[in-house]
């Protein structure tokens, strides 16, 4: 029988174990032995993906020992299941499972172009689905008096619109002025473009290039950003970065959130 031989190193001369900490999601680690640091975005068996603030993803295996927080030596580990929590809509409302879209309301959203359509319909599709309301774009709001005039607003049939740059003394402010219709509600972001109310983070840059006056501002955001002047292409690879309101400014999504509050309020 093989006998018993005590461990006689010292207490203070044993290494210390390493802590183990759960891999959950937004935790920023660097990965040892590497220059890479990142926030977690997923943890699966044996693996765990990280992203940098430049936006880039890459996947590590849950190596002992194997990452720093804080600059210390820790594990992770896959985070227990616990009850599960309600699934989310992206635009963070609480998911309805089944939930099957409503008939369209008489009432509509109006956006000024089509990259203001799609990006509403990414984040608050499943609402919008869920209350009947349909959104629809008008490539400007040049003719927006005559646009309300047709659609003929009343109480049971409001309409919403979201205005690009609207900021006193723009020429959308003064369209916008002369609309008067108490079943109109008429809400603005300040930004020149729906680009810019995707935040920068999400995009991995630092801030969105200033355009100066005279040039096409979307062909110019391309051209400072070092992207291909292709701005159905650019508007894409913004659009594929955005996953939930949390990559929006909040200025857009409070006057969203107003309009739909507003087309769906009871008569």
């Amino acid at each position: 029988m093989r006998e018993y031989s005590p461990d006689l190193t010292p207490q203070w001369k044993r290494p210390k174990p390493v802590p183990e900490v759960a891999a959950e999601p937004d935790l920023v680690v660097e990965v040892a032995g590497t220059d890479f640091c990142g926030a977690v975005v997923s943890c699966e068996a044996g693996t765990v993906m990280l992203e940098d603030r430049f936006g880039k993803r890459r996947v590590f295996p849950l190596e002992p020992s194997g990452f720093l927080l804080d600059g210390a030596v820790v594990t992770l580990t896959r985070p227990s299941r616990g009850p599960s929590a309600p699934r989310l809509t992206a635009s963070g409302s609480i998911a309805v499972p089944g939930a099957r879209a409503r008939v369209a309301r008489a009432g509509r959203i109006y956006v000024e172009g089509r990259h203001d359509a799609e990006l509403v319909e990414k984040v608050w599709g499943d609402d919008l689905r869920i209350e009947g309301v349909v959104v629809e774009y008008l490539e400007g709001i040049d003719d927006l008096p005559a646009i309300v005039a047709e659609f003929a607003p009343a109480p049971d049939a409001r309409l919403g619109v979201l205005v690009d740059h609207l900021v006193p003394g723009s020429k959308e402010s003064r369209i916008a002025a002369s609309v008067n219709s108490p079943d109109v509600l008429i809400a603005g972001h300040p930004y020149i473009d729906v680009w810019q109310a995707v935040k920068p983070s999400a995009l991995g840059i630092p801030a969105w290039p200033v355009v100066p006056r005279g040039q096409d501002w979307k062909t110019g955001i391309c051209r400072a950003l070092g992207w291909p002047e292709n701005t159905g292409a650019a508007w894409q690879h913004i659009l594929s970065r955005v996953t939930s309101y949390k990559d929006l400014e909040p200025t857009l999504l409070g006057r969203v959130e107003e309009l739909i509050d507003f087309v769906t309020a009871p008569v």
